[in-house]
């Protein structure tokens, strides 16, 4: 294994989250079908990586009665209570923006629903991201999240804001910027609550 993702492991374990690190999807789903399979409700942020990664489709195929998709909401007052039930649930599903080599979670939330939900409330939180994401530390994650992230995240979203048009963080003050909340996660107090699996592919942004 690489010495980086070896590094980024480890010290995801030092900081009391459950690392794993899979070659390929077919090893992802065994993973993730272990973890819920007693759940009465899953959850989800937004998310590429879930998107790319097959994940979503397995959730919605294998667990559809307990999996809760925000896209099945009609109005955004619907999708907000859906986001809202993330909080009572037993897992919640995302990706990081960045993960460092010292095994810290580094997000950048609009709506802070995503980082709130892995702070606290669900039973546990199911990190999944491409190998991609690693970083060095904490500088290069926000390096990342202005250069990368933040920038193809506003053109998905058809966001109007400087970085859709110039492919960096402009640092702006946009209606739309979706660079409001901060989040990094470090050691955490309840073991484990947080699993973080590494596929060995480039996934998301």
């Amino acid at each position: 294994m690489d010495e980086k993702i070896q590094r980024t492991l480890e010290n995801l374990e030092k900081n009391r989250m459950k690392p794993y690190f899979v070659e390929n999807r077919e090893e992802l789903y065994d993973i993730i079908r272990g973890l819920v399979k007693n759940d009465k409700l899953i959850t989800a942020g937004g998310s590429m990586t879930l998107k790319e990664s097959g994940v979503t489709e397995l959730l919605m195929k294998e667990f559809g009665d307990a999996y809760l998709d925000r896209s099945a909401g009609k109005t955004k007052e619907e999708v907000d209570e859906i986001m809202r039930k993330a909080f009572v649930s037993d897992s919640f599903f995302a990706s990081s923006n960045a993960i460092t080599e010292n095994g810290e979670l580094y997000n950048v939330d609009g709506n802070g629903n995503r980082v709130s939900a892995m702070i606290y409330g669900p039973k546990q939180v199911v990190i999944v991201a491409g190998v991609n994401k690693i970083v060095k530390d904490l500088e290069e994650a926000k390096l990342r999240v202005e250069k990368i992230a933040a920038p193809k995240n506003t053109v998905r979203l058809s966001c109007e804001t400087p970085c859709a048009k110039t492919g960096e963080c402009m640092h702006c003050n946009a209606p739309a910027r979706i660079c409001c909340s901060y989040v990094t996660l470090a050691h955490q107090r309840v073991p484990d609550r947080i699993k973080v699996i590494i596929v060995n592919e480039n996934l998301g942004y």
